[in-house]
């Protein structure tokens, strides 16, 4: 029988946000035991000059902050910088991401960068432009090594058009990479804006397009790609980032390059949802294992209460007869990840 001098201490829980602090777009690296999360900085820079915030943590849940990642580029003192993705690759960490938007968003627009490192914490140095001919928004770079060992980008671009039944808006493509820093120029669809829900802004103008309005803009965006009993989903965010109806869902093909299917996807986002009163615009994760390597989490941002920070949380995937589901998104206490 325990008693209070042998008993076993309670097991430890974690509520979202882990980080309750500015952290958008995070995306999660393990590597030799430590967990790195690289997060969005817009134009802002860390203390240290660097741009993407960088945290580590050994549980998912204890995060400490480390500074920034990427050097500033030269000429880049007004762009933005957006959703930081990174690979280890033959003993060279690649870093994808947007640099664009700013005070040259109705001119420039966003494009596709890749930076490189010898460590995961960096710093890196940008070594390549990732250019998509005709296409002047490309956003939310998601590197993926298929089981062949190819290597592809995945990303959110713009249509304007309406082909097939298709939205205007920002939907994903794929391209195959050349030697990590190159693209094929390869570039197929994978998902398109299809459904009421994902609508971003009704009459909107886009000055980047000449100022066309567009009856309803559309948008998916965040791609990233699980392969699950021998079938590729891709998961991504879509609607507009700050209303109720943001969330995530997921697209599902034989082969990485498609074609997709998106069934089921009709009424609103399937994997993390809000919830009315407790969580808004939970999106753009990012998928990583537990330390026990076996358990698969969802690491993505949800607004505070004030709506002033998006902020990193953290939840458990499941692999349910219906499909993949999260357990959440939650905002009470939850098991530690073992």
């Amino acid at each position: 029988m325990l008693t209070p001098s042998n008993a076993a201490p309670p097991a430890r829980t974690y509520t979202n946000p882990v980080y309750a602090a500015q952290f958008p777009d995070p995306f999660v690296l393990r590597h030799q035991g430590t967990y790195y999360a690289f997060g969005t900085t817009g134009q802002g820079r860390a203390a240290d000059g660097r741009i993407f915030t960088l945290l580590t943590s050994n549980n998912l849940v204890d995060w400490t902050p480390a500074g920034g990642a990427l050097m500033p580029p030269e000429d880049a003192d007004e762009a933005d910088f957006w959703a930081p993705e990174v690979v280890y690759h033959e003993g060279t960490f690649y870093m994808y991401y947007s640099m664009g938007g700013g005070a040259l968003a109705d001119t420039v627009g966003h494009r596709l960068h890749v930076a490189t490192s010898r460590t995961p914490e960096g710093p890196y140095t940008q070594v390549a432009l990732l250019d998509v001919p005709g296409s002047k928004f490309c956003i939310d770079a998601h590197p993926y090594q298929d089981t062949d060992g190819r290597w592809y980008l995945l990303y959110a671009r713009d249509f304007t058009d309406t082909d097939n039944g298709y939205r205007p808006g920002t939907g994903l493509a794929i391209d195959r990479l050349l030697g990590m820093t190159r693209l094929a120029g390869e570039s197929r669809t994978v998902m398109r804006a299809r459904h009421d829900w994902t609508v971003f802004e009704k009459n909107r103008t886009m000055p980047l397009y000449g100022n066309q309005t567009f009856a309803e803009w559309h948008t998916l965006e965040g791609p990233f790609v699980r392969q699950h009993a021998g079938r590729y989903y891709c998961f991504y965010s879509g609607a507009n980032f700050l209303t109720p109806r943001y969330g995530v869902d997921y697209c599902v093909a034989d082969a990485v390059t498609g074609p997709y299917s998106d069934a089921g996807a009709e009424k609103g986002p399937r994997v993390l949802a809000a919830v009315a009163g407790h969580v808004r615009g939970p999106g753009h994760h990012s998928h990583v294992l537990s330390p026990n390597g076996q358990t698969e989490y969802l690491v993505y941002h949800a607004w505070n209460p004030a709506m002033t920070e998006r902020q990193l949380c953290i939840d458990q995937l499941a692999w349910t007869a219906q499909g993949p589901r999260c357990v959440g998104p939650t905002y009470t206490a939850q098991p530690l990840p073992t």
